[in-house]
Protein backbone atom coordinates (compact mmCIF):
# COMPACT_ATOMS: atom_id res chain seq x y z
CA UNK A 1 0.00 0.00 0.00
CA UNK A 2 1.18 3.32 -0.84
CA UNK A 3 1.72 6.33 0.97
CA UNK A 4 -1.22 8.12 -0.10
CA UNK A 5 -3.30 5.25 -0.14
CA UNK A 6 -2.41 4.48 3.67
CA UNK A 7 -3.62 8.54 4.39
CA UNK A 8 -6.54 7.47 3.13
CA UNK A 9 -7.41 4.52 4.97
CA UNK A 10 -5.99 5.91 8.41
CA UNK A 11 -7.78 9.17 8.04
CA UNK A 12 -11.22 6.89 7.34
CA UNK A 13 -10.71 4.60 9.71
CA UNK A 14 -10.97 7.91 11.98
CA UNK A 15 -13.85 9.22 10.72
CA UNK A 16 -12.27 12.65 9.72
CA UNK A 17 -12.96 14.46 6.16
CA UNK A 18 -10.07 15.99 4.60
CA UNK A 19 -10.72 18.62 5.98
CA UNK A 20 -10.80 18.23 9.53
CA UNK A 21 -7.71 16.24 9.08
CA UNK A 22 -6.28 19.54 7.52
CA UNK A 23 -7.40 21.45 10.16
CA UNK A 24 -5.60 19.20 13.25
CA UNK A 25 -2.27 19.95 10.95
CA UNK A 26 -2.95 23.24 10.09
CA UNK A 27 -2.91 23.02 6.32
CA UNK A 28 -5.73 23.07 4.07
CA UNK A 29 -8.26 20.66 2.77
CA UNK A 30 -6.51 20.84 -0.52
CA UNK A 31 -3.12 20.09 0.83
CA UNK A 32 -4.62 17.13 2.05
CA UNK A 33 -6.66 16.40 -1.33
CA UNK A 34 -3.32 16.74 -3.14
CA UNK A 35 -1.31 13.96 -0.60
CA UNK A 36 -4.15 11.91 -1.04
CA UNK A 37 -4.19 11.76 -4.92
CA UNK A 38 -0.38 11.29 -4.80
CA UNK A 39 0.00 14.57 -6.38
CA UNK A 40 2.40 16.20 -3.36
CA UNK A 41 3.85 14.49 -0.33
CA UNK A 42 4.28 16.26 3.24
CA UNK A 43 7.48 17.70 4.30
CA UNK A 44 9.12 16.07 7.12
CA UNK A 45 7.56 18.00 9.83
CA UNK A 46 4.22 17.44 8.59
CA UNK A 47 4.91 13.55 8.22
CA UNK A 48 5.80 13.82 12.04
CA UNK A 49 3.19 15.34 12.97
CA UNK A 50 0.25 12.48 10.81
CA UNK A 51 3.12 9.35 12.81
CA UNK A 52 1.71 11.37 15.96
CA UNK A 53 -1.77 11.85 14.83
CA UNK A 54 -2.30 8.20 13.94
CA UNK A 55 -0.03 6.63 16.73
CA UNK A 56 1.93 4.64 13.92
CA UNK A 57 5.30 4.40 13.23
CA UNK A 58 6.72 6.55 10.31
CA UNK A 59 8.12 3.45 8.87
CA UNK A 60 4.27 2.15 8.93
CA UNK A 61 3.08 5.39 7.39
CA UNK A 62 5.25 5.46 4.66
CA UNK A 63 5.41 1.85 4.12
CA UNK A 64 9.29 1.28 4.66
CA UNK A 65 9.98 -2.66 2.82
CA UNK A 66 12.41 -3.23 5.87
CA UNK A 67 9.63 -2.76 8.46
CA UNK A 68 7.82 -4.78 6.51
CA UNK A 69 10.50 -7.55 6.92
CA UNK A 70 10.68 -6.91 10.53
CA UNK A 71 7.06 -6.77 11.09
CA UNK A 72 6.57 -9.87 9.25
CA UNK A 73 9.68 -11.54 10.92
CA UNK A 74 7.95 -10.93 14.76
CA UNK A 75 4.88 -11.94 13.71
CA UNK A 76 6.44 -15.51 12.82
CA UNK A 77 8.71 -15.76 16.11
CA UNK A 78 5.70 -14.75 17.93
CA UNK A 79 3.27 -17.43 16.43
CA UNK A 80 6.63 -20.20 16.72
CA UNK A 81 7.06 -19.16 20.19
CA UNK A 82 2.99 -19.39 21.20
CA UNK A 83 1.72 -22.56 20.18
CA UNK A 84 -1.03 -21.99 21.52
CA UNK A 85 -2.89 -19.23 18.83
CA UNK A 86 -2.72 -21.21 15.83
CA UNK A 87 -4.86 -18.36 13.79
CA UNK A 88 -6.00 -15.33 14.48
CA UNK A 89 -9.02 -14.22 11.91
CA UNK A 90 -9.40 -10.62 10.46
CA UNK A 91 -12.52 -9.18 8.71
CA UNK A 92 -12.90 -5.65 7.60
CA UNK A 93 -15.39 -4.34 5.22
CA UNK A 94 -14.59 -1.83 2.99
CA UNK A 95 -18.13 -0.05 3.26
CA UNK A 96 -18.06 2.13 5.87
CA UNK A 97 -20.67 4.84 7.99
CA UNK A 98 -19.05 7.56 9.57
CA UNK A 99 -15.28 5.84 8.58
CA UNK A 100 -16.38 2.90 10.59
CA UNK A 101 -16.26 -0.36 9.07
CA UNK A 102 -19.63 -1.97 8.58
CA UNK A 103 -18.78 -5.38 9.67
CA UNK A 104 -15.30 -5.58 11.77
CA UNK A 105 -14.42 -9.66 12.59
CA UNK A 106 -11.41 -9.81 14.58
CA UNK A 107 -10.92 -13.32 17.12
CA UNK A 108 -7.67 -14.79 18.11
CA UNK A 109 -7.48 -18.40 19.56
CA UNK A 110 -5.25 -17.53 23.10
CA UNK A 111 -5.15 -14.07 22.85
CA UNK A 112 -7.26 -10.77 22.85
CA UNK A 113 -8.11 -8.62 19.58
CA UNK A 114 -10.80 -5.83 19.83
CA UNK A 115 -13.00 -5.15 16.69
CA UNK A 116 -14.77 -2.02 16.32
CA UNK A 117 -17.26 -1.71 13.60
CA UNK A 118 -21.25 -1.15 13.16
CA UNK A 119 -21.46 -4.98 13.62
CA UNK A 120 -18.08 -5.93 15.66
CA UNK A 121 -17.22 -9.19 17.01
CA UNK A 122 -14.49 -10.03 18.72
CA UNK A 123 -12.67 -10.92 22.14
CA UNK A 124 -13.14 -6.97 22.78
CA UNK A 125 -16.48 -5.84 20.61
CA UNK A 126 -17.20 -2.34 20.27
CA UNK A 127 -19.92 -1.08 18.13
CA UNK A 128 -23.40 -1.06 17.36
CA UNK A 129 -23.88 -4.85 17.56
CA UNK A 130 -21.17 -6.19 19.38
CA UNK A 131 -20.12 -9.89 20.35
CA UNK A 132 -17.28 -10.82 22.35
CA UNK A 133 -16.15 -11.68 25.79
CA UNK A 134 -16.57 -7.33 26.76
CA UNK A 135 -18.86 -6.30 24.23
CA UNK A 136 -19.92 -2.55 24.41
CA UNK A 137 -22.75 -1.40 22.25
CA UNK A 138 -26.70 -0.62 21.61
CA UNK A 139 -27.00 -4.57 21.09
CA UNK A 140 -24.07 -5.67 23.41
CA UNK A 141 -23.80 -10.35 23.75
CA UNK A 142 -21.57 -11.79 25.29
CA UNK A 143 -19.19 -12.65 28.69
CA UNK A 144 -19.62 -9.11 29.83
CA UNK A 145 -21.89 -6.67 28.36
CA UNK A 146 -22.74 -3.20 28.44
CA UNK A 147 -25.61 -1.58 26.51
CA UNK A 148 -28.90 -0.09 25.79
CA UNK A 149 -29.70 -3.96 25.28
CA UNK A 150 -27.09 -6.75 26.80
CA UNK A 151 -27.19 -10.46 26.66
CA UNK A 152 -24.20 -11.68 28.82
CA UNK A 153 -23.04 -13.91 31.42
CA UNK A 154 -22.69 -9.95 33.40
CA UNK A 155 -24.81 -7.76 31.93
CA UNK A 156 -25.73 -3.97 32.18
CA UNK A 157 -27.90 -1.63 30.38
CA UNK A 158 -31.52 -0.31 29.95
CA UNK A 159 -32.76 -3.74 29.33
CA UNK A 160 -30.23 -6.42 30.74
CA UNK A 161 -30.25 -9.67 30.76
CA UNK A 162 -27.55 -12.24 32.24
CA UNK A 163 -26.52 -14.69 35.21
CA UNK A 164 -25.99 -11.05 36.76
CA UNK A 165 -27.93 -8.21 35.37
CA UNK A 166 -27.94 -4.27 36.86
CA UNK A 167 -30.18 -1.95 34.37
CA UNK A 168 -33.31 -0.43 34.39
CA UNK A 169 -35.34 -3.40 33.50
CA UNK A 170 -32.86 -6.83 34.91
CA UNK A 171 -33.59 -10.02 34.42
CA UNK A 172 -30.97 -12.55 35.26
CA UNK A 173 -30.22 -15.22 38.07
CA UNK A 174 -28.88 -12.06 40.11
CA UNK A 175 -30.88 -8.93 39.06
CA UNK A 176 -30.26 -5.09 40.44
CA UNK A 177 -32.68 -2.01 38.28
CA UNK A 178 -35.81 -0.09 38.86
CA UNK A 179 -37.28 -2.72 37.83
CA UNK A 180 -35.89 -6.52 38.44
CA UNK A 181 -36.71 -10.28 37.86
CA UNK A 182 -34.37 -12.81 39.23
CA UNK A 183 -33.58 -15.52 41.89
CA UNK A 184 -33.00 -12.97 43.48
CA UNK A 185 -33.73 -9.58 43.06
CA UNK A 186 -33.40 -5.76 44.02
CA UNK A 187 -35.27 -2.77 42.59
CA UNK A 188 -37.74 -0.24 43.09
CA UNK A 189 -40.15 -3.03 42.20
CA UNK A 190 -38.55 -6.60 42.59
CA UNK A 191 -39.65 -9.83 41.82
CA UNK A 192 -37.99 -13.32 42.60
CA UNK A 193 -37.73 -16.17 45.37
CA UNK A 194 -36.21 -13.59 46.91
CA UNK A 195 -37.61 -9.95 46.40
CA UNK A 196 -36.55 -6.68 47.65
CA UNK A 197 -37.89 -4.11 46.28
CA UNK A 198 -37.86 -0.17 47.94
CA UNK A 199 -41.56 -0.06 46.43
CA UNK A 200 -43.09 -3.54 45.06
CA UNK A 201 -41.55 -6.71 45.94
CA UNK A 202 -43.12 -10.00 44.93
CA UNK A 203 -42.05 -13.25 45.78
CA UNK A 204 -41.49 -16.01 47.95
CA UNK A 205 -39.67 -13.92 50.35
CA UNK A 206 -40.66 -10.88 49.86
CA UNK A 207 -39.37 -7.38 51.15
CA UNK A 208 -40.46 -3.89 50.83
CA UNK A 209 -42.81 -0.97 50.83
CA UNK A 210 -45.67 -3.51 49.76
CA UNK A 211 -45.04 -6.82 50.11
CA UNK A 212 -46.57 -9.83 48.01
CA UNK A 213 -46.20 -13.36 48.50
CA UNK A 214 -45.62 -16.22 50.88
CA UNK A 215 -43.37 -14.98 53.79
CA UNK A 216 -43.57 -11.18 53.53
CA UNK A 217 -42.53 -8.41 54.96
CA UNK A 218 -43.37 -4.58 54.53
CA UNK A 219 -45.52 -1.38 55.20
CA UNK A 220 -48.62 -3.45 53.24
CA UNK A 221 -48.69 -6.86 52.95
CA UNK A 222 -50.20 -9.18 50.58
CA UNK A 223 -49.89 -13.08 51.32
CA UNK A 224 -50.55 -15.58 48.92
CA UNK A 225 -51.92 -17.86 51.58
CA UNK A 226 -55.16 -15.88 51.27
CA UNK A 227 -57.06 -14.74 48.09
CA UNK A 228 -55.49 -11.55 46.63
CA UNK A 229 -57.96 -9.21 45.26
CA UNK A 230 -56.32 -7.33 42.22
CA UNK A 231 -58.47 -4.15 42.52
CA UNK A 232 -57.41 -3.82 46.01
CA UNK A 233 -53.67 -4.55 44.87
CA UNK A 234 -53.93 -1.67 42.03
CA UNK A 235 -55.22 0.37 44.29
CA UNK A 236 -52.80 0.44 47.09
CA UNK A 237 -49.96 0.07 44.45
CA UNK A 238 -51.02 3.15 42.41
CA UNK A 239 -52.16 5.10 45.90
CA UNK A 240 -49.27 5.01 46.79
CA UNK A 241 -47.03 4.84 43.86
CA UNK A 242 -48.58 6.44 41.08
CA UNK A 243 -45.82 6.52 38.57
CA UNK A 244 -46.17 2.62 38.91
CA UNK A 245 -46.26 1.26 35.11
CA UNK A 246 -49.27 -0.08 33.99
CA UNK A 247 -47.41 -2.86 32.28
CA UNK A 248 -46.42 -4.26 35.54
CA UNK A 249 -49.60 -3.42 37.27
CA UNK A 250 -50.90 -5.33 34.13
CA UNK A 251 -49.00 -8.38 34.62
CA UNK A 252 -49.32 -8.33 38.49
CA UNK A 253 -52.71 -8.73 38.44
CA UNK A 254 -53.34 -11.67 36.30
CA UNK A 255 -50.23 -13.37 38.70
CA UNK A 256 -52.46 -12.50 42.15
CA UNK A 257 -55.95 -13.64 40.44
CA UNK A 258 -54.58 -16.84 38.67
Amino acid sequence: MEFHEKLMELRKEKGWSQEELGNRLNVTRQTVSKWELAQTTPEMDKLLELSRLFEISLDELLNNPLFADRAQNSSTAVRNRFSVCPYHYEYKSKKTLWGIPLVHINLMRGGICTARGIIAVGDIGIGVVAVGGLSIGLVAVGGFGIGLLALAGIAAGFLAVGGIAAGVIAIGGVAFGIYALGASAVGSYAVGAAAKGDRVAVGMAARGTIAIGEEVNGAVTFSTDNPIDPVELERVIMERFPQTSRIFLGILKKWVAR
